[in-house]
């Protein structure tokens, strides 16, 4: 079987997802069109080359509206034939959208970008008013809780406590900022003002200041939710529980960010005629849907089809890059899968370095490519969990 190869992965320093946030001056497009022309200058590729440009992003609205590939590749100075696709996975946007790109440069026999963009800072979550988060009738018709909530029913049907949560919270933090400072995300590319000076070169939302005490003192982030809109009652009804322990917190939770981050993937044939060099190969993927109450869980399943499909078990595998929805859901991850701690998010993950929604799935391709040439390792598998059951998982190789 044929794979897709993985020529490069680029993605933006994370920015703080709100008023503060170095990036906030920065428009969606601007941000993504400075990664796509990073990508075209870091290998000199003719863009009409490219037979398709896929790009997640989940609030698609107002500045992150019309079809903000097409857009982003118009102001990034690619060539007008580079076709542009924008797409909503929930969290999994960015990963679906690599997953995409890989199977356009397979089916042409050339090139495709995948990749994603959000910027929370200037398009707050849910400013599209769309039906997950305002539809109080549906929701409560198909059992749809918010997400936080239903990190916090794993944590109770599994048994996490705060205490562990907060432990894997400060394990994130502390393993961001040890790999920021040592210089392990190559695939960085600052983000620049109008006038070409580095407005942002690293990640801002790691919290080196993060220590068990203060996380301690955060106050559970969706127990008056819980109990004021009866989804507790509804929660404990439907999975057969006595209570709902509120672990999670703003400590504990994925930080709000800006982030873009572009792909480029090639058929094996195309790299070759083209001379371009890749760091990996696609091995598998996998897209499922699972229960959609409790939502957040489908990592676990995306990976195990993945690896399936891989012809791998999980020891086959290097590493683990796994979107930190929750700490609870990573807790989740690690038991019901076998991983290590050792294994997982070695350099951190989204509770420090942020969640831009739709691009942190093709950033953590990066992130993982960046890890397995730093150790001279192998495989890594990329996992990422999206509202409503979504999630996607991809199996991929150092070359």
């Amino acid at each position: 079987m044929t794979q897709a190869l993985i020529i490069d992965a680029v993605r933006s320093p994370r920015g703080r997802g709100n008023d503060k946030g170095t990036l906030k001056s920065v428009k969606p497009v601007d941000l993504l069109s400075q990664q796509l022309a990073a990508l075209a200058w870091r290998h000199g590729i003719d863009t009409a080359e490219v037979a398709d440009t896929v790009i997640g992003c989940v609030t698609q609205t107002g500045e992150q509206g019309a079809n903000i590939a097409k857009l982003a590749l118009l102001r990034g100075g690619w060539d007008d034939r580079v076709p542009g696709l924008t797409i909503n996975r929930y969290c999994a946007s960015g990963l679906s959208a690599v997953q995409f790109a890989a199977y356009q440069a397979l089916a042409t026999d050339g090139l495709a970008v995948g990749g994603g963009v959000e910027m929370m800072s200037r398009v707050p979550m849910a400013a599209d008013q769309g039906p997950l988060t305002h539809d109080f009738e549906l929701q409560r018709q198909t059992a749809l809780v918010p997400i936080g909530l239903a990190a916090d029913a794993v944590a109770t049907v599994e048994g996490f406590s705060r205490a562990d949560c907060d432990a894997y919270a400060l394990a994130s933090q502390q393993r961001a900022v040890a790999a920021r400072d040592a210089g392990h995300f190559r695939s960085i590319e600052p983000v620049r003002d109008p006038d070409g000076q580095v407005l942002l070169a690293q990640d801002e939302t790691p919290r080196p200041q993060t220590n068990a005490e203060s996380l301690a003192a955060l106050a559970p982030a969706f127990a008056a939710m819980g109990e004021k809109h009866g989804i507790d009652a509804m929660l404990c009804a439907r999975l057969g529980l006595q209570r709902i322990d509120h672990v999670q917190h703003a400590g504990n939770s994925p930080a709000m960010a800006d982030g873009a981050a572009a792909v480029l993937v090639a058929s094996p044939a195309a790299a070759q005629r083209l001379g371009l060099r890749p760091r990996g190969r696609i091995l598998a993927s996998a897209d499922v849907s699972v229960d959609r109450t409790l939502a957040l869980t489908g990592a676990v399943d995306a990976t195990r089809l993945a690896l399936q499909r891989a012809g791998l078990g999980v020891d086959d595998i290097d590493l683990f890059e796994v979107n930190e929805s929750f700490a609870a859901l990573m807790l989740h991850y690690q038991r019901h899968l076998g991983v290590e701690h050792a294994r997982l998010n070695v350099n951190g993950g989204a509770i420090a370095l942020g969640h831009a929604m739709g691009s942190t799935g093709s950033a953590l391709l990066g992130m993982a490519l960046d890890e397995l040439e730093r150790r001279d390792g192998r495989r890594a598998v990329v996992a990422i969990c999206g509202a409503a059951g979504l999630a996607v998982a991809m199996v991929i190789e150092r070359v």
